[in-house]
């Protein structure tokens, strides 16, 4: 009998899992989604600018080449109605059930299943449990001093207010970082005044983007071998790029210097190219290791700082007052609006949601701050859930959906193995995780990321928790099959009456 499988979020990691599992012939998928719409961060996500900083062939599934892709680097509106497209196309939309939140998942030790409770109220039980919120989905509202006492509008980039007129007003931005860099060039000609705080700034390489014509757009219909070559011309040039944050070593060490003096020499150029001031440009050179952040590319951060009415402010936020932000030198900085780019809570990974495993342990807590699972999705005691998007899957060079895609191939070979075996569920070793930690840790030790910056990669005790310190082959490679070496399968008991009966799932309410 094929395992239930409960799937919590629409975005690219809930719909390309969806996708595979129903093309593997896996019938009982349901996809719970707390939004009213597919996409995830792609939905929510609709501040002016708003845009993928990977190619669109590569940020995409390889099972649904999309030809009408609009820009070479695809805007978010083209992103949302591609997810949608999908979901559509592949049958799974008639899964999802938008506008349900899961706020708990149990373990039922008896049952050897997950009981799932909404916001609603409602309950459903799964054998497998896929988490696919990403890291991306809980905004960061930094702790500012005085900032509930502004009169104004004041709102974060993932929920932008397009109520708010902008016209005619002195804007202040709080974040330097990948929203910012790309919303900020947008609003900046229609405001009075534009106020960017930013303590450090980011390396920021060209963005080779153009816009795709009917001709264009046509020729990848007719020819999909043609978007097939794109797509692996940019897949090759991000694997390129991954040893220019890897640690050094011997075996890599020539491809790392070619593409850490890539990414070096593209940022310095660009800056001295489009910054003429000498005092500006040297308030806006990077002063991290080139990918210690996220690399952020564009072609008009550096022109819109440039504008006589934008001011980049790199003293310290003191605290928010009615009109304003008061920097650290005491000056006060006047503003009718206040945006926050202040980036997510990425470390989270199944929050606000709570999961209790085997023996009622919390995962939160199991975790205690510092999260860990064996290949990025499987942790100890918390049997048949995956984690996608979880500790060090993310990349600093090329295109998470390659990962997700991944993981969602591992997920399917998971709910095969469960079949072929007759198991309940399965529960990944403590020794292969703790194995696969090591190794993970060990090797991150000495990469880019590592080197002394504050980022979101890395937790207050200085542990890298986000990023995968290879090339995507590798980890395609290792996910490709589920090593029963690394699970314990859990069994049912047998009885007379032979398996327990499902209880059947609820239809939406």
């Amino acid at each position: 009998m094929a395992p239930r499988v409960v799937v919590v979020g629409a975005g690219f990691a809930g719909i390309g899992t969806a996708i595979l599992l129903r093309r593997a012939g896996v019938e009982d998928v349901v996809v719970l989604e707390r939004g009213e719409d597919v996409g995830g961060t792609w939905r929510e996500n609709t501040y002016p600018g708003a845009a993928c900083d990977v190619p669109s062939h590569l940020y995409s599934f390889s099972f649904a080449p999309n030809p009408r892709w609009s820009r070479r680097y695809s805007p978010q509106p083209d992103i949302l109605a591609y997810l949608r497209d999908c979901a559509e196309r592949f049958g799974v939309l008639e899964d999802v059930r938008f506008g349900t939140e899961v706020v708990s998942a149990t373990w039922d030790e008896e049952g050897l299943l997950w009981r799932l409770r909404t916001a609603a109220g409602q309950e459903l039980e799964a054998e497998v449990l896929v988490c696919a919120t990403g890291q991306l989905s809980e905004p960061v509202v930094p702790d500012l001093p005085g900032l509930g006492r502004f009169a104004g509008p004041l709102f974060h980039s993932a929920h932008w207010d397009h109520d708010v007129d902008l016209r005619g007003k002195d804007v202040a931005v709080v974040g330097t970082g990948a929203s910012a860099i790309q919303f900020v060039p947008e609003i900046a000609p229609v405001v009075r005044r534009l106020r960017v705080f930013g303590r450090s700034q980011p390396w920021v390489v060209p963005k080779g983007d153009r816009a795709y014509s009917a001709r264009h757009r046509a020729f990848f219909a007719r020819f999909p071998s043609w978007q097939r070559a794109a797509r692996a011309v940019s897949w090759l040039w991000f694997e390129s790029l991954i040893p220019a944050f890897m640690a050094p070593s011997r075996r890599w060490a020539p491809l790392r210097a070619l593409a850490r003096a890539q990414l070096v020499g593209l940022g310095r150029a660009q800056l001295r190219a489009q910054v003429r001031d000498p005092e500006l440009r040297a308030r806006l050179a990077p002063t991290d290791e080139a990918g210690c952040k996220r690399v952020l590319i564009s072609n008009d951060w550096y022109p819109t700082l440039a504008r006589p009415h934008v001011e980049l402010v790199d003293q310290r936020i003191a605290e928010v007052v009615e009109d304003g932000l008061v920097t650290a030198d005491g000056t006060h900085h006047r503003a009718d609006v206040v945006i926050l780019g202040t980036g997510f809570a990425s470390h989270g990974f199944v929050a606000p949601m709570q999961v209790t495993g085997r023996g009622g342990q919390d995962l939160q807590a199991a975790w205690g701050g510092a999260a860990r699972a064996h290949l990025g999705m499987l942790v100890p005691g918390f049997p048949s859930l995956f984690v996608l998007y979880g500790p060090n899957t993310n990349l600093g060079a090329g295109s998470i959906v390659y990962m997700l895609e991944s993981q969602a191939r591992y997920v399917v070979d998971a709910v095969r193995t469960l079949e072929r075996e007759g198991a309940a569920a399965l529960d990944v070793r403590t020794a292969a995780l703790d194995a696969f930690d090591r190794q993970t840790q060990a090797r991150l030790e000495g990469t880019v990321w590592q080197s002394g910056c504050r980022s979101w990669y890395v937790g207050e005790d200085g542990r890298n928790l986000s990023n995968w310190p290879g090339f995507q082959l590798e980890y395609r490679r290792r996910t490709r099959r589920v090593d029963l070496r690394d699970v314990e399968l859990l069994r049912r008991a047998a009885t007379p009456a032979g398996p327990p009966a499902r209880s059947p799932s609820p239809s939406p309410s």
